[in-house]
Order: structure tokens, then C-alpha cells, then sequence
């Protein structure tokens, strides 16, 4: 009977903490970018790659969120830049009080780039606003390409969809062109980028991307 109301009490109090942090980054001028996707998809190989590709001097940083161990956040700590990890115990997703708390001690007005990637589940992470300006949704080619008609909400409040294991493509039984279509179905103005953490292809475009949203967040703030 109380189901509603609570799940509408949660889901206030995690917006008006996500706008405290949306207050933050704009007057910081850091873009903060969601990463939401299934399990595999390959959020962490993204993350990896794309810090691989920064100068040792940029300012950017990670969250990393996982149920449980702090697997992702060793392997992104390689690179040299900060990293944190959100363990949630137990939680399928990330919310923007786990966020606050994780960045308690960062100097955020250092911070041009901040990435949190949530918790694999492409249900869960979609309802709770983290205060960022960009959301992500990666899709790999190893999942059906009709996810984005299964799980709407996720994709049709996402700004970009990342197609990932673009060197997969001649092995497995996906229509890309079908994945776009269905994705442009839920979200008309969803923007796509198709990738390949393995080989690089579509990094340049990934770069362009991330670079136009930061210069609006700096522009913002």
C-alpha cells in the first residue's frame, strides 16, 4: 500500500541531492558523464581506453560503481589518474547521495572531467539522476540489438548511445543498422557512436565528442 509514496519519497530526496551536485559541476565548469549499460557491455574497457588516450596533465577523474570488490577501480587506477570505488552492497544501482559521498575530499573546482560508471543494469540506474550533465548508454554487439525497444526508459533519456565490440561485428548475429533505427524509435534525438575498445575504431569521434561537451559545460559554468 505504501509502495508508491515511498518509492516517490526516495526518488525526491535523490533529486534534490543530484541538483546540489548539478549546482556544483556547472559552477566548477566539470562535466560529469554517466556511464549506464547491462553487465559486459564494456563500460570499464571504454573507460579504460579513453583515459589511455588522455594526457598525463588532464584533469579528469573516475567513480566507479560495482555491488561488490573493487576490480574495476584497479584496473582504471593504472592510468594514472584519481579514481574512486562506490561499493553499494548490494544495490543494482548508483544514486546521487553514493555519488556526494564518494567525492567527499576531491577538489571537484580542479576536476574538468568527472566519470561515474554506474552499476551494470540497464533497469535500476535509469530513475536515479546523478546530477550529470551527459548520459551514456553503451550497447555491445554481443547483446540483441532490440535493447533499446526491451528497456526505453534507459535509452530514451540517454544523450548518447555508444555501440561497442565493433570488432565482434563479423562474428555475431547483429544488425547495426537495425540497433540504430530502434534506438532512434525510443529517443529521436539520441546521438550514436559506434566503437571498438579493442582496435580504436570510432575513438576520434568519441574524443570530438566528449571535448564539444565539455567546452558547453565550461561555457555553463
Amino acid at each position: 500500500m505504501n509502495r508508491i509514496p515511498m518509492e516517490r519519497k526516495v526518488l525526491s530526496e535523490n533529486d534534490r541531492v543530484a541538483a546540489e551536485l548539478r549546482a556544483i559541476y556547472e559552477r566548477n565548469g566539470t562535466l560529469c558523464v554517466n556511464f549506464i549499460s547491462s553487465p559486459g557491455s564494456g563500460k570499464t574497457a571504454l573507460l579504460e581506453r579513453t583515459l589511455a588516450g588522455f594526457e598525463a596533465g588532464r584533469r579528469v577523474a573516475v567513480l566507479t560503481g560495482d555491488i561488490q570488490t573493487d576490480n574495476d577501480a584497479r584496473r582504471l587506477a593504472r592510468y594514472g589518474f584519481p579514481v574512486r570505488q562506490i561499493s553499494t552492497g548490494g544495490a543494482c544501482h548508483l544514486d546521487a547521495r553514493m555519488v556526494q559521498k564518494g567525492l567527499e575530499g576531491w577538489p571537484l573546482e580542479d576536476l574538468e572531467i568527472l566519470f561515474v560508471e554506474n552499476v551494470g543494469n540497464l533497469v535500476c540506474p535509469t530513475s536515479y539522476d546523478l546530477g550529470e550533465k551527459s548520459r551514456v548508454v553503451l550497447l555491445s554487439v554481443t547483446e540483441g540489438e532490440d535493447k533499446p525497444l526491451k528497456y526505453p526508459a534507459t535509452f530514451y533519456r540517454a544523450d548518447l548511445m555508444v555501440m561497442n565490440k565493433l570488432d565482434l561485428l563479423p562474428y555475431v548475429p547483429f544488425d547495426a543498422a537495425l540497433a540504430h533505427e530502434y534506438a532512434r524509435r525510443v529517443n529521436p534525438q539520441i546521438e550514436i557512436l559506434n566503437v571498438s575498445c579493442t582496435t580504436g575504431e570510432g575513438f576520434d569521434e568519441w574524443y570530438r565528442w566528449l571535448e564539444a561537451q565539455r567546452v558547453q559545460t565550461g561555457a555553463a559554468g
